[in-house]
């Protein structure tokens, strides 16, 4: 046998004990994900102090747009492989995309409470640019940070170990879980949110395999609703209407928000089952040996 048939019949190198670890799904997500928390609450702690000023929402901004170069990192690290999920050349057309089908979701939901008499909006704020730049900066940050976490990180780990619909029920039930704790919040929002923002997001993010466009729907959401005055997620928004509520709060959603309303929980699910069933042409991630 020759030198060069003896190389490439060689065994290939079982990886080290610390390169397995490094490897194993819950080591990144846990090591991602804390960082990502980490570092976006010390930048954005003293923004919060200082309220909606230039110097403050662009330190909250950087907290928030180091979630991506943290994720990168992480996985190229420790994971070890490429992030075709964040790619800037997919950037602006998924981002855009996940935009217009959030907008539809809220315009939906929000037209449909106002028919039943629900909501009623009248114009509010002298200074539009003042109201409307605060609301854009905060829920970028919030709408990315939160994708880069619970998609990006817990979604794909718990897939590789147990599969895509384990992994979209228990990102899901903690995206609902870790709302239980905002203003106003009760057991019932907590499970409107678990529906209607955790299996939506999760099935987008199944359907493109694309953080962006998860990233789009969840910011157009937010700053929809924060831009109509209405709660988001049990905290107040100031925004360019004052909204009258009326009627029952499985309608309204009450003092939490439209998100603690049945009609989106509904219209959330007619959006998703067809992203869950077109992500089964997608591929999923094969679980660890």
């Amino acid at each position: 046998m020759t030198e060069h048939n003896i190389s490439a019949t060689a065994a290939p190198t079982r990886p080290s004990l610390i390169s397995r670890i490094a490897r194993f799904p819950l080591t990144w997500m846990v090591v991602g994900a804390a960082s990502i928390v980490v570092v976006n609450a010390l930048l954005l702690a003293p923004s919060k102090a200082a309220g909606p000023v230039p110097w403050a929402l662009a330190l909250g901004l950087l907290g928030s747009l180091a979630a991506p170069f943290i994720y990168r990192v992480v996985m190229r690290m420790l994971a070890r492989r490429a992030v075709p999920e964040m790619a800037v050349r997919r950037l602006a057309g998924e981002a855009a995309f996940g935009i217009a089908i959030g907008t539809a979701f809220i315009g939906i939901s929000v037209l449909i409470v106002v028919a039943l008499g629900g909501f009623s909006f009248h114009w509010s704020p002298d200074d539009v640019l003042g109201v409307v730049v605060p609301i854009i900066v905060v829920n970028l940050g919030a709408a990315i940070v939160e994708e880069f976490v619970f998609r990006g990180l817990v979604l794909q780990a718990v897939e590789q170990l147990g599969g895509r619909w384990v992994a979209l029920a228990i990102t899901s039930a903690l995206f609902g879980i870790i709302h239980l704790g905002n203003p106003g919040a009760t057991l019932w929002s907590g499970v409107a949110i678990a529906i209607q923002a955790g299996v939506l997001l999760g099935a987008a993010f199944l359907w493109r395999r694309n953080l962006w466009f998860a990233v789009g729907i969840h910011f157009a959401w937010n700053v929809g609703l924060a831009l109509l005055g209405v709660s988001v997620s049990g905290h107040a928004a100031g925004g360019l209407f004052t909204v009258d509520v009326a009627g029952p709060a499985l309608l309204t959603g009450g003092d939490f928000g439209l998100e603690a309303s049945i009609v989106p929980v509904i219209l959330g699910l007619v959006f998703a089952i067809p992203m869950l069933v077109l992500s089964r042409r997608a591929p999923e991630v094969t679980a660890l040996r």
